[in-house]
């Protein structure tokens, strides 16, 4: 396994980040437990989570497996760089959900009970709090990582302009910011090349794509048959049939599965860390590894813009001149 710093960190992490958001709704306890052990032996050592994980509100239930697991030992906690995130509703009252000082606070508080461990490595905010001033959230955050509790702060579902914002108020409080963004991107969704990717790489932030393989999308229809069934199977066909096609055509010819040549592709991109994968089942995790021994050149790079084509680059020249 070769390791990666995490955006300008010195912080060293597996460049794929086993998600957790199946642990629970999808995939049962001991199971959860035997592939988050896997993970660890196969060298994988960054974990991706959520407070709100396991959706019954206020629960924490994905949160309280990963506990479960690292309250079994043998190293498990200090093996595992844990992300986890705040902003999610989790009750009734108000101040249960966004980012003002009194829920970071109080969602790092029971983030850190439910997983049973003193300190989270990655605390990240899952989306971008508008009605929140930065300085109230950066006040927030300093306090947590004098208290030991947190110790780097990440972005999820910014824009290229909350990034900027975020670190320039970081900035003047002499505080490290944001380092690492976590993304919707994939080759089915290529949005955040227009300015989320500039701005991650001008602040030395590490991207961690959420969705590699487009809800599934892009694991291919001889692995995924399932999707051709149903409504939303019928939606995903109409939307991307003729570049599905000409997508497995392309991976076959390579010699390789869909699922793998998507992530591989997101990992040619220098400003991306480790797109997070979600398996159900064991599997689907060990079968992910094989991305990272695929070498994809300048030709192959080409053709996948031309099936999934971006953008058109970086904004404004992307849209203007």
């Amino acid at each position: 396994m070769q390791y990666k710093h995490l955006g300008r960190t010195g912080l060293l992490v597996s460049p794929l980040c086993l998600g957790t958001m199946n642990f629970g709704p999808e995939t049962a306890e001991a199971d959860s437990f035997a592939i988050m052990d896997k993970a660890l032996e196969l060298g994988i050592n960054f974990f991706d989570t959520a407070n709100v994980y396991g959706w019954k509100k206020g629960e924490g239930i994905t949160e309280q497996i990963v506990g479960r697991w690292f309250a079994q030992g043998g190293g498990r906690r200090e093996k595992t760089v844990i992300a986890t995130k705040a902003y999610g509703t989790m009750g009734d009252w108000p101040n249960e959900s966004k980012l003002s000082a009194l829920h970071i606070k109080r969602a790092c508080e029971a983030s850190l009970k439910r997983m049973q461990t003193d300190y989270i490595d990655m605390y990240q905010m899952h989306h971008v709090d508008r009605a929140t001033p930065w300085e109230e959230i950066w006040q927030a955050m300093e306090q947590l990582v004098r208290e030991g509790k947190v110790l780097y702060i990440g972005s999820s579902n910014f824009a290229g302009w909350h990034i900027a914002q975020a670190n320039e108020a970081a900035q003047k409080r002499n505080f490290m910011g944001l380092v690492s963004e976590q993304s919707l991107y994939n080759l089915a969704a290529r949005t955040i090349e227009l300015e989320v990717v500039p701005a991650c790489e001008h602040y030395g932030l590490g991207i961690i794509p959420w969705s590699p393989l487009a809800g599934g999308i892009l694991g291919g229809t001889k692995e995924t048959g399932k999707r051709r069934q149903g409504d939303r199977s019928k939606e995903i066909l109409a939307k991307y049939g003729d570049k599905l096609a000409q997508y497995e055509a392309f991976c076959d010819e390579i010699g390789e599965k869909p699922a793998d040549v998507a992530l591989a592709w997101l990992l040619k991109n220098p400003v991306v860390t480790a797109p997070i994968i979600g398996p159900r089942t064991m599997e689907q995790l060990t079968g992910s590894l094989r991305s990272l021994e695929i070498q994809l050149t300048d030709e192959h790079m080409k053709k996948l813009d031309e099936i999934w084509p971006g953008p058109g680059g970086t904004a404004p020249e992307a849209y203007a001149w």
